[in-house]
């Protein structure tokens, strides 16, 4: 065997490449990793191992390794050279083209050079050894400096093939804790499985990563498959809802593969014919809670672009969207394999970490995710949203009917012994007789001073305070007079308005609107009673469920206003002796003689000053009335 150091290990590159690119190509060290770790899945391995000792990073493959005599190491630093360029390239030598090889433009290599200055490049291939160090700072001849063969050391034992990239003292460092190194890694590389696993050991973590993490499966309230190979995802989705076989049909979706037919001009300038496929998924998180803890975790909230199971672009969000709030809770992977199509110029910048933004494909895949998919999920979301809502509303109204129950309970039982045993002392005081009715006195007195002691407060506390009592044919109007209630400071949570699109004014859902309003209007503790806006119209005068409204707020004395509709006339047991207002209404448009424009913000207001809000001045409630109606002359 000849001498190791008898070798030459030529970089085919200029120099100031490696010393300018270097420390600058890549960002962030989990996109260092993924490159290797490619590396390693195009060499064939089925496990990586990712090592972090005392400033040293090491990533080790049992693939294929590198012959220096049968010139894989003279191709291995042939940099920037094209490593996919013919149909026999696509896939990896000795997969049984099982693996679709990923590396293409021969510059991963350089990636160790990210985080260290000097890399040691071991390989073995069937008992053969080589090695060289890998430098930002290479002679003039080009000339790497070899190691010798006792150098030449694997962290497992007994290695007949594969190859150890190790970073000497590194820059960067992983993350502390093996959830968080796992979490990153998987974001950036989910192409792990039982044919090709990654076993991570630190101090503090020794890990195998051998599946998909289902983890944020399991985190998702909604979700969307595409193509039948990620539909299994479905199996790890929980939407944490009950009656979950049914709410589950709105918020799980298992779509096929998005098809976008294209003609493209391939690298021998022909047109052809190709098909665009979308497949993978994207969700929307429950919460967003207890995320990206670190800050230099990667961001929860992502859509990312994979071709061939390699990161492209790590996060299209910022470009897809529309910056509403519901897009902090999307995270998607979606998988192009047409980006790395072979005969077809590259489209990849050369970091990786994006994707030249006027190649037609990725136009076409912007488009889509940016009209059609984003729009879904974020539907899907507030979907969930709204039934989460619902089922946290039940939950309240349950809890404070137990609260008023047993404050009822309590006041009563202290009542009832208060002044019995007051009635006792005072008819021993005056040695037996006790003027008449001196219990109902006593217990008179208590109920009058019980707001002292902030029973009543606490209860109102949790109650609704406006209820908007109309027939959905009058939903125009309605929906004015619920706008400028919340323009005058009324929180949308302290009004019930069963027809209205702000989910925190309806009912919960499945709970009856009459048992609904029954606490609100009978049985209650506190003497507080809803006020009531009615919308009367002709409609109105024929529902059976708003004139119940009606006489359920005379029976209880609730204050109220009058809201009419022309052609009807309100009658009694409503307020008629006050000057009620009334609006023409013309399909969905609404229109107010001038006089009866400044009646509705008189009794708007007037509603408002009453419950104690803080009301806006009337030249601003003219403002934005007349946003919402016309003025008749």
């Amino acid at each position: 065997m000849s001498n190791v150091r008898d070798r030459e290990y030529r970089i085919n590159i200029d120099p100031r490449i490696l010393e300018l690119l270097g420390p600058s190509l890549y960002t962030n060290i989990y996109y260092v990793l993924a490159e290797l770790i490619a590396n390693a899945y195009d060499a064939n391995a089925s496990t990586v191992y990712i090592i972090e000792k005392t400033k040293q990073i090491i990533v080790e493959d049992d693939g294929n390794g590198m012959s220096y005599k049968d010139g894989d190491v003279a191709k291995y630093l042939n940099v920037a050279v094209e490593t996919r360029t013919t149909e026999k390239d696509i896939y990896v030598d000795g997969s049984n083209r099982k693996r679709k090889r990923i590396g293409r433009k021969g510059i991963g290599k350089l990636a160790a050079l990210s985080v260290s200055d000097r890399v040691l490049i071991k390989t073995i291939k069937n008992g053969e050894k080589s090695g060289f160090v890998l430098s930002r700072h290479v002679n003039a001849d080009h000339i790497l400096e070899p190691l010798e063969e006792k150098d030449i050391i694997f962290e497992r034992k007994n290695v007949k093939n594969g190859t150890s990239i190790l970073m000497d003292d590194p820059q960067y460092g992983l993350h502390t804790t093996e959830s968080a190194i796992k979490n990153n890694l998987l974001k950036i590389f989910p192409l792990i499985n039982s044919d090709f696993k990654v076993h991570i050991k630190t101090g503090n973590a020794d890990i195998l990563i051998n599946n998909f993490d289902e983890e944020i499966i399991k985190g998702l309230g909604a979700l969307i498959t595409l193509g039948k190979k990620y539909h299994h995802l479905s199996r790890y989705f929980n939407s944490g809802l009950p009656n979950r076989s049914e709410v589950e049909k709105r918020l799980l979706k298992k779509a096929g593969t998005i098809t976008i037919p294209l003609k493209l001009r391939n690298r021998n300038g022909e047109n052809k014919n190709y098909d665009l496929e979308i497949n993978g998924w994207i969700g929307a998180y429950r919460t967003t809670r207890d995320r990206k803890l670190d800050r230099n975790d990667f961001p929860d909230n992502f859509i990312s672009l994979l071709s061939n199971g390699k990161l492209g672009e790590y996060n299209i969000l910022p470009v897809v969207g529309k910056n509403k709030l519901p897009e902090v809770y999307i995270v998607g992977q979606l998988h192009v394999d047409l980006f790395e199509e072979t005969e077809l110029p590259d489209m990849a910048l050369s970091n990786r970490q994006g994707y030249k933004t006027d190649d037609k494909r990725y136009v076409e895949v912007i488009k889509y995710v940016s009209d059609t998919l984003l729009p879904e999920i974020v539907n899907m979301r507030n979907i969930w949203a709204s039934y989460n809502k619902d089922e946290k509303d039940k939950e309240k109204q349950k809890r404070q009917k137990e609260i008023e129950s047993e404050l009822r309970k309590r006041v009563e039982a202290y009542k009832v012994s208060v002044s019995g045993h007051a009635v006792k002392k005072i008819e021993k005081k005056l040695g037996g007789k006790l003027p008449s009715g001196i219990r109902e006195i006593i217990r008179g007195e208590m109920n009058a001073f019980l707001p002292i002691v902030g029973i009543k407060k606490r209860v109102d506390s949790q109650k609704k305070r406006i209820l908007i009592s109309h027939t959905g044919k009058d939903k125009p109007l309605a929906d004015i007079i619920c706008k400028m209630l919340s323009f005058n400071k009324v929180p949308y949570e302290d009004i019930i308005y069963t027809n209205s699109d702000n989910e925190d004014c309806r009912i919960p859902e499945g709970v009856s609107v009459f048992d609904y309003l029954r606490q609100f209007f009978v049985d209650s503790y506190s003497n507080e009673k809803i006020f009531v806006i009615y919308v009367t119209s002709n409609e109105m005068a024929h529902s059976w469920f708003a004139v119940t409204e009606v006489g359920a707020g005379w029976i209880t004395r609730s204050a109220h206003k009058v809201f009419n509709i022309h052609d009807h006339t309100p009658k009694k047991p409503l307020d008629t002796d006050a000057e009620w207002q009334t609006s023409i209404k013309k399909g969905d448009s609404i229109t107010m003689s001038l006089k009866e424009f400044d009646k509705f913000i008189v009794k708007i207001r007037d509603v408002c000053d009453r419950l104690g809000y803080k009301t806006r001045n009337k030249s601003d409630n003219e403002s934005e009335l007349k946003r919402y109606v016309s003025i008749s002359s």
